[in-house]
């Protein structure tokens, strides 16, 4: 069964001035959250899909347990080699039948490994919020990290109070990755995703998930695409871009003005760059009716 996006994970040394930056950007931030193992996040929501801002914030916790090792040592090494975007999430329904697909794919690491977090409403009360993990690998991309999320307190995360946000983002469209040879990974995105027609033009492989599309291209691609130098850094392909749509991409570029962050129109999109946007690229496209 095909897996639309759940979450992206933006890593960034400075959790605060990132949270700051989303804010000033017109992005509806959530409060500072703290994992058992010790990385902190902050939650930009939409209908079915976060960005989570995340950040080691007690790295005395990290130890030899599985999200420690799966997560939270990743996310640090990420953090080490500077800030972006460092791991893919696609949502899942049952976390045991995706690790047994997995597994006879080749592709998985690990059995669902399960926590709890607390979580806090719109009117300030204190929830407790809980979610399996099944990580996968691309042998080909040592550096990044991709599993799949299951929520089992959905009614507790979801809430449409903190998916408006002031610029005018809807939703997500998307979520870019760069590679040298983007038909090396055609085999994993099938079957991470469960997308089995993977479209592929040379420069770029695609896979419509049921909530948005994973594109890899080459770099000279990107750039080409989005004006923006994105070398593939390390081995395989590394996350690039994070695509998303907005009632008005006008009055985006408005806020982000306003804001002195900087944005360039290129073929029809509103792009902020990687130094603008601590290491990711932000892409915003018109929404399109339904």
């Amino acid at each position: 069964m095909p897996r639309g996006l759940d979450h992206i994970v933006h890593a960034v040394r400075d959790l605060d001035a990132a949270a700051e930056f989303y804010r000033r950007a017109g992005f509806q931030v959530g409060a500072r959250n703290r994992h058992p193992w010790g990385t902190h996040n902050h939650v930009v929501q939409f209908p079915g899909f976060f960005i989570e801002i995340l950040t080691v914030g007690e790295p005395d916790k990290l130890g030899d347990d599985g999200l420690s090792q799966r997560f939270g040592i990743p996310g640090r090494e990420a953090i080490k080699r500077g800030d972006g975007l460092a791991m893919l999430v696609l949502e899942s329904t049952d976390s045991e039948a995706d690790a047994a697909d997995f597994a006879r794919s080749g592709i998985g690491i690990s059995q669902p490994l399960p926590f709890s977090r607390e979580a806090v409403l719109p009117d300030g009360r204190a929830t407790t919020v809980g979610f399996s993990l099944v990580f996968v690998k691309d042998a080909q991309s040592p550096g990044t990290t991709f599993f799949t999320c299951r929520q089992h307190n959905p009614a507790a995360f979801w809430k449409p109070d903190y998916q408006l946000h002031p610029n005018g983002a809807t939703g997500v469209r998307g979520a870019v990755l760069v590679a040298a040879n983007p038909a090396d990974h055609r085999g994993f995105l099938a079957a991470w995703t469960g997308v089995r027609d993977v479209r592929d033009d040379g420069a770029c492989i695609t896979a419509s998930t049921p909530r948005g599309e994973i594109a890899i291209m080459t770099p000279a691609e990107f750039t080409a695409r989005f004006g923006v130098a994105a070398a593939a850094v390390g081995e395989g392909m590394a996350i690039r871009g994070l695509w998303l749509a907005a009632t008005d991409v006008k009055a985006v570029a408005d806020v982000l003005a306003g804001a002195g962050i900087e944005a360039t129109r290129r073929s029809g999109v509103l792009v902020v760059p990687p130094s603008a946007a601590f290491g990711a690229t932000l892409i915003f496209e018109q929404a399109t009716a339904n």
